[in-house]
């Protein structure tokens, strides 16, 4: 029996072991010949490797996913991995082996696997009628719903929903739901454009809030505007050229 090798491509160190180790679990034969965090170096281990299969992060830094799944396209079968429903659905739908949605579920991971030992033998499909569907629907401005987080070794799965605010902390950005804080390696000023307008607004340059999470709006002894939250004691200054979205409060 072939012995078939994956490459992962996930730029979450955390997501990908987690990724590698129920891989492991629920398909033990599948050899995992490289892990790769960005889309450069996941060229380059599908041409080293020749997978059978590329597990694939629509969403990491250097190339896209969507690039690699060009270079891709009849060479490996590709399992996209998503945080997004509208990608996620037409990778399925055209012709894509299968996708996995962010967090990770093991019983969906394991229709996965089952789809794959089914097609693994037979041709990889043709991507380039799905891509330019991602394409449009990347333009369609899909956002975030959920947030992959870092708390001291543990990863955490947050919905959009649960966060109260993003405030820098150098390359980093710490993500603040009522209960805790987490961290996440990415700066603020590329998670903005991922973030939906209408529920998340910057209030300064190195704080985003949750508009659902507002309690209230109130001015400081100098004068200065700050935001009151639900399930937080602390309140964030708003800046000047913000203060604007809280006229009609």
């Amino acid at each position: 029996m072939k012995e078939y090798k994956a490459v992962l491509a996930e730029d979450e160190p955390l997501l990908r072991s987690e990724l590698e180790e129920s891989l492991s679990k629920l398909w033990p034969a599948l050899q995992i010949c490289a892990q790769v965090d960005d889309g450069v170096a996941a060229l380059h281990a599908i041409k080293q490797h020749n997978p059978d299969i590329l597990f694939l992060d629509i969403q990491m830094p250097g190339l896209s996913g969507l690039d690699v799944a060009h270079h891709a396209s009849t060479r490996c079968h590709v399992v996209f991995v998503t945080a997004y429903d509208n990608y996620a659905v037409a990778a399925f739908e055209q012709g894509a082996v299968d996708y996995v949605m962010k967090p990770f579920s093991s019983a969906r991971l394991a229709t996965t696997i089952r789809r794959l030992k089914e097609r693994v033998r037979s041709k990889p499909a043709n991507l380039e009628g799905l891509l330019q569907s991602l394409i449009k629907a990347s333009a369609a401005r899909e956002y975030l719903r959920w947030i992959t987080a870092t708390q001291g070794h543990d990863l955490r799965f947050i919905t959009v929903d649960e966060i109260c605010y993003f405030k820098a902390d150098n390359k980093y950005t710490l993500v603040v739901t009522q209960q805790q804080e987490s961290v996440i390696r990415k700066p603020i000023k590329e998670l903005l454009p991922e973030l939906d307008p209408a529920m998340f607004w910057q209030i300064h340059r190195g704080t985003v809030i949750n508009v659902n999470a507002i309690a209230g709006v109130l001015r400081d002894i100098g004068g200065h505007l700050r935001v009151r939250l639900k399930g937080r004691t602390e309140t964030l200054l708003v800046s000047e050229p913000y203060t604007h979205l809280f006229k009609s409060m």
